[in-house]
């Protein structure tokens, strides 16, 4: 089950306990940002887009959405999100539980700047049910983030 692999990457910072799931569906921002209370730029949203042969992930805020000159201009390509089958394949988790952690070795993980606003966020833990609470700190190590970009509007 892939909640339970990503219980297993956060154990290396004792947070697997912490990782919540709830009987209604987090699937999508708004549910999610219904079901726990918050303003729905507090769902870190991941999306994962096509990289040549492989595949990235970039967390933003769960209200941007990502303007395609800003990534072309920083990835120096233009953006194509996965399908459903190609992000299941890439990362190992069906959409609407897409989470930066325990992700497959070497996949790159990117954090938005549209982030930054919130002191913490709230990204899936693996499937579409799933989430923990973390600082942007704990984000960025948990993920092994390649670093901060910015290609929200």
């Amino acid at each position: 089950m892939s909640v339970d692999k990503v219980r297993t990457h956060l154990s290396k910072w004792n947070r697997d306990r912490d990782v919540v799931e709830l009987e209604v569906s987090t699937a999508t921002v708004e549910l999610a940002a219904e079901a726990l209370k918050v303003v729905a730029g507090r769902i870190a949203k991941s999306l994962s887009f096509r990289s040549g042969q492989s595949a990235l992930l970039i967390v933003v805020a769960g209200d941007k959405r990502v303007d395609n000159r800003k990534f072309k201009q920083q990835f120096g390509f233009s953006p194509r999100m996965l399908n459903p089958e190609e992000v299941l394949a890439f990362t190992g988790f069906a959409v609407g539980g897409v989470c930066p952690f325990g992700l497959p070795d070497a996949f790159p993980v990117y954090l938005d700047e549209s982030l930054r606003q919130f002191d913490s966020v709230f990204p899936a833990c693996g499937s579409s049910n799933s989430m923990i609470e973390v600082s942007l700190a704990e984000l960025e190590e948990y993920s092994g983030s390649q670093g901060w970009v910015e290609v929200s509007k």
